[in-house]
């Protein structure tokens, strides 16, 4: 039995996000039916999904300040980090050449299909990367406003705004460093770890808990504390996300089967697979990264990982992670509540099928 139900929140979450893109589509009315098809995009990209950057934000929040002052500022928030996160998928999926998200198609694959329905001039795949880039941007933009004016004093604001911004530079170049491993074709476990740390892990748990204590006014020795949780509960999140894009089960995901195979992620799953796979095993898996494969391919590339340890070894690596941030966790100065429910949220977030 947990102690909290996230359901409700993730319901909050919803709410606000579509109040907001409420405010946006009226602001962006005058510019007529294609702003209308940005914002409803828009608000495609922000639906569903597991809201574990908002609850780290809330319960980061809860954790200096046990009962918050006002509960809808802090909702708004919290959604400020949703908005980032879909920014990051729009322009992840568009550079990872993705077709798919959460079972649909990812935002530019949207938009060229509706030029090439429409028979429109130019290149309709041109036209959904810039789509894609725009409102990847918009919604970048967005999340940082939607913070700034979510209800705090703006006294009490800035710190977790100067966190945020921190935060925004730390996954773009995060971003960056993808893209050019996998440009390179190769990346040892120390590279891939640096790549999935800056791209994912301190964006996904660390800094949201980061931006909602520093609401709640927690000073350095508490956000220190909070990182000691939050950063390998982080690497460990993304470390199962890692495992979920090779063994995932494409109705659980959303995804294809083996998508990460077939877009070329250098991730530390695969950086282990290629050191410790026979010669022959490892050029095989290394040639075939980031070309088109079939489901037999698939197989054969999944049974190499497995085979050369590299999943069971990164199942350790997560468990030892995660083992690690409980700890900090439990030796933190932290509210009592927030302690246990973070701690749900830590099995949550590393344990998880999709």
């Amino acid at each position: 039995m947990t102690t909290w139900d996230p359901a409700p929140f993730r319901d909050q979450v919803q709410q606000v996000l579509d109040a907001f893109l409420d405010e946006r589509e009226a602001e962006l009315a005058p510019l007529g039916p294609d702003a209308g098809r940005l914002i409803a995009e828009a608000r495609t990209s922000v639906r569903g999904g597991k809201r574990f950057r908002a609850a780290f934000c809330h319960w980061g929040h809860r954790a200096i300040r046990p009962d918050p002052a006002d509960e809808a500022a802090l909702a708004r928030a919290c959604a400020s980090l949703e908005l980032l996160h879909a920014s990051a998928l729009v322009h992840d999926d568009l550079m990872d050449a993705s077709d798919t998200r959460r079972g649909r198609p990812a935002t530019h694959r949207a938009f060229e299909a509706e030029h090439r329905a429409t028979g429109w001039r130019g290149d309709p795949e041109q036209y959904g990367a810039a789509a894609a880039i725009l409102l990847g941007d918009l919604l970048l933009g967005w999340a940082g406003d939607l913070l700034r004016h979510s209800g705090f004093a703006p006294d009490e604001v800035a710190p977790g705004l100067d966190l945020f911004e921190r935060c925004r530079s730390e996954v773009i170049a995060g971003q960056f460093l993808d893209v050019s491993v996998q440009a390179r074709g190769r990346a040892d476990v120390d590279t891939a770890m640096t790549v999935l740390r800056y791209k994912s892990a301190k964006y996904s748990i660390e800094r949201p808990l980061h931006v909602g204590a520093a609401l709640a006014g927690a000073d350095d020795s508490r956000i220190e504390q909070l990182s000691r949780f939050g950063l390998p509960l982080g690497e460990a999140f993304q470390l199962r996300d890692d495992l979920l894009g090779v063994f995932g089960d494409p109705a659980e995901t959303g995804k294809p089967a083996g998508d990460d195979l077939v877009e070329g992620k250098r991730t530390v799953l695969v950086a282990l697979a290629l050191d410790a796979a026979p010669p022959a095993a490892a050029r095989r898996l290394d040639e075939a990264l980031g070309t088109p494969l079939s489901g037999a391919d698939v197989d054969e590339l999944r049974t190499i990982i497995d085979t050369s340890g590299a999943r069971a070894q990164v199942e350790e690596v997560i468990g030892s992670l995660a083992d690690h941030a409980v700890s900090a966790l439990d030796a933190a100065d932290v509210d009592e509540h927030a302690r246990i429910v973070l701690t749900e949220l830590a099995a949550a977030a590393t344990q998880r099928t999709v």
